[in-house]
């Protein structure tokens, strides 16, 4: 599932909406209308980046996000911290926020990367070079793919040598951060280089001057009212294509537009069978004006599932397991999933079981781990992903991990079940679980489903 990353600007001269949530009653009703839209993350930030923007001390900073930071996580919302200052990204953790969006990517602030990893925080690493340049003065690149996959590497890399787990890692190209129009598009385009098949890239295009460039070349009568706002349309339309071209965040100011456009991709997606599993799948869509962030999993960008379910048909056909398999058994994680607040404050311990269905005739003939899924690093990437980000429903859990397994080369379906032994239930059990079965994009199903 797309994550869906609100903008919330409670400064009074952000680019695009500066003021406008200021007020710390607007800005607590902003970040709760970003939710109900459909947004499941609500990112604050109380300093601008814009060019020529002025600098805001820390503790000003602090003073704007803070108590709206506060207010929204009490509410159970999913809460980020836009800023490139230690100092701040402590105090926001401190009040509930958990992840810190740094757009320097830990590079203006050396003690970054070690606030991060004590805070357990998730760590949003972007690229750039210094706030904007205009003139493009910086913008210069051999490589530009190239140049930034390796910069947000190394910036990934010093992170997890001050303690980040690099699991918690998302990365972001910093769009419209000295990079033009033209290289910012050919970053989109080739989004799925930027980082290893389980990366977590992060894209944040909107109402960037690129999409203004682009408007610009239409037809007046074609451009919209005008002003920052009227590139909300265009900012929907390219998250929806950065999710098929392997996103797993995009952050926007309008939530409406690109949820309807991640809904449509969806759509289309499950319809001709490739399903990408970023977009909103139809039987996934949030109940507007009711729905909180704890509704939505991430999964891993790389995963190939097929959607095997649309609201209102008949139940699809399970995958087939009639080949070989490789079992995984009692997979013991401890996470901080369920509905009420002292499960996600204490954690419980989660048993995971897979099954996944792979070809092993070659391992066999060869003897070699790299005709194979090697069930260590299996077993590592579903603890990963139990572990990551609570929410409520081992449902969630389940199709989270399945997803991960799917990522793997050679695994056609998975049987994956989530254990929680330890769930609160007044009455004696012995376990209750959750048991999911999927197929990758194009693998064959028998009949009958579980």
């Amino acid at each position: 599932m797309t994550e869906v990353m609100g903008v919330l600007n409670v400064t009074p001269d952000s680019f695009s909406d500066g003021g406008r949530f200021d007020a710390l009653d607007a800005a607590i009703a902003r970040g709760r209308e970003l939710v109900a839209q459909g947004a499941t993350i609500v990112d604050v930030g109380g300093e601008s980046t814009r060019p020529g923007a002025e600098a805001v001390p820390p503790s000003e900073e602090q003073r704007r996000v803070v108590p709206v930071i506060r207010a929204l996580a009490e509410s159970g919302i999913r809460i980020s911290i836009d800023t490139i200052h230690a100092e701040t990204a402590e105090a926001a953790v401190a009040a509930g926020a958990s992840i810190v969006n740094d757009v320097s990517g830990g590079l203006h602030d050396p003690r970054m990367a070690e606030a991060v990893a004590a805070s357990g925080a998730e760590f949003a690493i972007g690229h750039w070079r210094g706030i904007p340049d205009p003139a493009h003065g910086r913008s210069g690149y051999v490589d530009v793919v190239g140049e930034i996959r390796e910069a947000l590497a190394r910036s990934a890399e010093r992170a997890v040598a001050a303690g980040v787990d690099a699991r918690r890692i998302i990365l972001d190209p910093g769009l419209g951060f000295d990079k033009t129009a033209e290289q910012g598009w050919r970053l989109l385009a080739q989004l799925r280089e930027l980082g290893g098949p389980e990366a977590r890239i992060l894209v944040g295009i909107s109402r960037k001057r690129m999409l203004g460039e682009l408007l610009d070349a239409l037809p007046e009568a074609a451009r919209g009212a005008g002003g920052p706002m009227a590139r909300d349309l265009a900012t929907a339309v390219t998250s929806a294509l950065a999710v098929r071209a392997g996103a797993w965040g995009v952050r926007v100011h309008d939530v409406p537009s690109t949820v309807q456009a991640l809904a449509v991709a969806g759509a289309w997606s499950a319809a001709e069978g490739t399903a990408s599993t970023q977009a909103f799948p139809a039987a996934s869509l949030p109940v507007f004006g009711e729905a909180l962030p704890s509704q939505f999993g991430a999964v891993s960008p790389s995963s190939s599932r097929a959607s095997l379910r649309v609201e209102g048909s008949d139940p699809a056909p399970a995958p087939r397991f009639d080949g070989d398999l490789i079992r995984l058994s009692g997979l013991e994680v401890r996470a901080h999933h369920g509905v009420f607040d002292f499960e996600r404050e204490q954690g419980q311990r989660f048993l995971i079981d897979a099954e996944v269905s792979v070809d092993l005739g070659a391992a066999a003939r060869s003897d070699e781990l790299s005709r194979t899924v090697h069930y260590g690093e299996l077993a590592e990437a579903i603890s990963a992903a139990v572990e990551r980000d609570p929410v409520d429903l081992i449902e969630t859990v389940a199709e989270r991990a399945a997803d991960v397994a799917l990522s793997f080369d050679g695994v056609r379906a998975v049987r994956l079940t989530v254990h929680k032994p330890e769930a609160p239930i007044d009455l004696p059990f012995g376990d209750v679980s959750v048991t999911v079965v999927r197929a990758a994009a194009g693998a064959g199903t028998a009949g009958g489903s579980e």
